[in-house]
């Protein structure tokens, strides 16, 4: 019994050895660590994330900022910022799915893609972005766009045995929706301050002895090639500054006008850039300290359809204004600077895409100036009207009595400074007494219409000399020569000489009479006010003394 227990011992002494064997030519698996379970009632608050864009990029790449929310549904957000030198080129929303301890959970991501304008260095200036009411904040930085990789087919130098490959600096962009590259970050949010180094694309030999060989992708190497995806086309815009006339004289009135040519083509490819804030500085630019100006009419968004040297044109009015220059002075334009949006246009056009880039362009116009000449001397001498004048003159009735009131009018009409037509002074005229001007002006570009209305009471019969009487002298810049403008009609007036009547008596007067009659005719003294004034102030001084006494007295008895 005793020799049967001792062979199962050394039985099982034996697989022992056998197993210890087993186990040291099997490595040891470490035990799983069992993750911490998330409470399942608290509540997991949403992590809003920034995600970092390039901080260099081909000019024809896109630059991104991205925001990932995950453990909540994005309820609302606030607008991606406007970044300078790039334009908002479309969203990207990505929802990836977890997975973690049975439960799943799933990661929104929002990708803001933006295009540069053109090469050189941005900044980003600080902004916020608010995610279901989290605030998330940037610091700002710097983006570098730099040109275009080569064209697909452009020759590339193989490289000698004595030059060894680099590959280039910079990393291709974190595409929308994967998580951001480990390392240093630049404090403005989704800029990298560093990119993190491209990974190693030469394959070991085999054979350490054997020639060196590099094996590798030149789309990762170089960077995958891009053509240039939008052209600028040419456009024939022009800004202007056009005066209708080179020279003028003192008083006579020029229209300049500040007008923005283009092609019909030209449409599609231009348009205005806040014209609100660029509008007030012309007009300044445009104003003349030594003329008398006449704002035209407003700026117009329709424009002219003009024609110059057989091309067809669409003229906008950006300001006109009439100058009447009061010195001969020149009135003199500067060159003037419109900035305009330009657009470049997709080479291969995508339905449904906005197949346009937005760009600037500042279109410069040449300054000009108007020669002043002065008047040739007037013999009367004095400032007279300057323009194109025609008599325009009515009456109310050519033949009226004596005493009765008519109506004249006398007025001009033509081109001309209609401020500086003054009402015409009817000369003395024994019998004839004027009243008024009423005046009333219409005006018209570039001139218009001045009537003075009068209104006349003749004292003696006869014929009224008006052309005698009332005339207006003013200087014709066309035939260059002063012109008088005379009154052509000439009013009869019938009936007896009216004499003055004689004025009646005070004596006579039913109520002053009897008063001069009985009024005090001895001289009165010119103190006589003084007295009364001095009077009635003691007066008021005893009123006051007495009610101080008996307020005395009254404070005393009680």
């Amino acid at each position: 019994m005793g020799r049967l227990f001792g062979w199962v011992a050394l039985l099982f002494g034996w697989l022992g050895a056998i197993a210890a064997h087993g186990q040291a030519a099997v490595p040891p698996r470490a035990a799983p660590v069992a993750a911490p379970q998330p409470n399942p009632s608290a509540t997991t608050p949403a992590d809003v994330t920034l995600l970092p864009g390039p901080s260099s990029l081909p000019v024809t790449g896109e630059f991104t900022l991205a925001f990932r929310l995950q453990g909540k549904a994005l309820d609302k957000y606030s607008e991606f910022p406007e970044l300078e030198g790039f334009k908002k080129n479309g969203k990207t929303r990505t929802t990836t799915t977890r997975s973690v301890q049975g439960r799943q959970f799933l990661d929104l991501t929002i990708t803001q893609r933006y295009v540069p304008y053109g090469e050189g260095e941005y900044v980003i200036k600080p902004f916020q972005l608010t995610v279901n009411g989290v605030v998330v904040r940037s610091s700002g930085g710097v983006v570098r766009v730099g040109p275009a990789p080569p064209a697909p087919g452009a020759k590339l130098a193989p490289p000698s045995a004595s030059t060894p490959v680099t590959p280039p600096a910079t990393s291709p962009a974190t595409p929308p929706g994967s998580a951001p590259a480990a390392g240093p970050t630049n404090p403005a949010a989704g800029l990298p301050a560093t990119p993190p180094p491209n990974p190693s694309t030469l394959t070991p030999p085999a054979n350490p002895t054997a020639p060196l060989q590099a094996v590798g992708d030149l789309d990762k190497l170089f960077g995958k090639p891009k053509q240039a995806l939008y052209e600028e086309l040419h456009d024939r815009a022009f800004l202007a500054v056009v005066a209708d006339r080179q020279s003028v004289f003192v008083g006579e009135g020029v229209r300049v006008g500040l007008y923005f040519y283009l092609t019909p083509p030209d449409q599609a490819m231009l348009a205005f850039h806040d014209f609100n804030n660029q509008l007030p500085p012309l007009l300044r630019a445009l104003h003349q300290s030594t003329a008398w100006q006449e704002p035209g009419p407003e700026p117009s968004i329709t424009p002219d359809t003009v024609r110059s040297q057989g091309q067809l044109y669409l003229r906008f009015r950006l300001a006109e204004n009439v100058y009447y220059p009061l010195t001969p002075q020149a009135l003199t334009f500067p060159p003037l600077a419109l900035t305009m949006v330009k657009f470049k246009f997709l080479k291969k056009p995508e339905p449904g895409q906005d197949n346009r880039l937005a760009g600037y362009k500042s279109y410069l116009s040449a300054g000009t100036a108007v020669q002043v000449r002065p008047l040739p001397p007037h013999p009367q001498g004095g400032v007279v009207p300057v323009g194109s004048f025609r008599l325009r003159e009515a009456i109310s009735q050519t033949a009226f009595r004596v005493g009765q009131s008519v109506t004249y009018t006398f007025g001009v009409e033509g081109r001309g400074n209609l401020s500086a037509v003054l009402a015409p002074v009817f000369n003395a005229y024994p019998g004839l007494e004027v009243y008024g001007p009423e005046v009333r002006e219409q005006a018209a570009p570039g001139g218009g219409r001045k009537l003075f209305r009068y209104r006349l009471v003749a004292r003696k019969p006869g014929l009224l000399p008006l052309d005698s009487l009332v005339r207006l002298i003013a200087f014709n810049p066309v035939t260059v020569r002063y012109d008088t403008l005379r009154p052509g009609l000439r009013p009869t007036v019938s009936g007896e000489l009216a004499l003055p009547a004689a004025l009646p008596k005070p004596e006579d007067d039913p109520f002053y009479g009897p008063a001069l009659a009985e009024a005090d005719t001895r001289l009165q003294s010119l103190d006589v006010y003084r007295d009364v004034r001095r009077y009635a102030s003691w007066l008021l001084i005893g009123l006051a003394g007495v009610a101080g006494f008996g307020w005395w007295r009254a404070g005393r008895s009680s």
